[in-house]
């Protein structure tokens, strides 16, 4: 059976680690960055190492940052707001809409007790701190509406409910087991106006 050369298999293999790419769509990237030319592939590998060399989590919001506090935390917003949500990438979803002014909290991640993800592996605890300032009005629960983001959103609304503040989530119109950032801004704008209390 034939085999790719060891730096190609080593590209395809590093390739796969990453969500949503399998072994055919890795491959087909792995030959793409070949044939599109040595400066190309130098270029992506240089963005690569700049972005991990050069982000961090906000540690306010727990946003990826190049700079601290990161840009929403520091920006003119409500403050009485926090829209928590799973990932990072979620954010500019919900951005999108030009709806939404408010604060962010990043949990990376949902509950998961299949795959050994419980609220210790979350960033719940720095989410409580900012709710101990007592400035926060409502919290938005923006989890994807899968089980383990339902299991999250009752996890969070237990906790929260003993700070007095209006716990909202989005409202259906968010298609069950979708994934938040595959779903369109005017579908997320519909959800974020139509949001319901827990």
């Amino acid at each position: 059976m034939y085999n790719f050369t060891p730096p190609v298999t080593r590209l395809i293999e590093e390739l796969r680690k990453i969500p949503g790419i399998g072994r055919k769509s890795a491959q087909r990237i792995a030959f793409y960055l070949l044939r599109s030319g040595k400066q190309d592939a130098v270029n992506l590998a240089n963005a690569i190492i700049d972005a991990a060399n050069n982000t961090f989590f906000c540690s306010q919001c727990y946003n990826i940052t190049a700079v601290e506090p990161c840009e929403i935390c520091i920006a003119d917003r409500e403050k009485t707001k926090i829209c928590v949500v799973e990932e990072p990438f979620n954010i500019y979803s919900i951005e999108k809409t030009n709806l939404y002014k408010g604060m962010y909290h990043v949990l990376h991640g949902h509950l998961s007790p299949i795959r050994g993800i419980g609220p210790d592996e979350l960033k719940i605890p720095g989410l409580i701190k900012r709710m101990e300032k007592g400035e926060v009005e409502e919290v938005i629960i923006a989890v994807s509406p899968t089980t383990e983001g339902n299991a999250t959103a009752h996890y969070l609304s237990d906790i929260l409910r003993k700070f007095k503040v209006k716990i909202s989530r989005f409202a259906l119109g968010l298609p069950i087991g979708a994934d938040l950032d595959y779903v369109d801004s005017v579908t997320i704008a519909r959800a974020l106006e139509g949001r319901t209390e827990l």
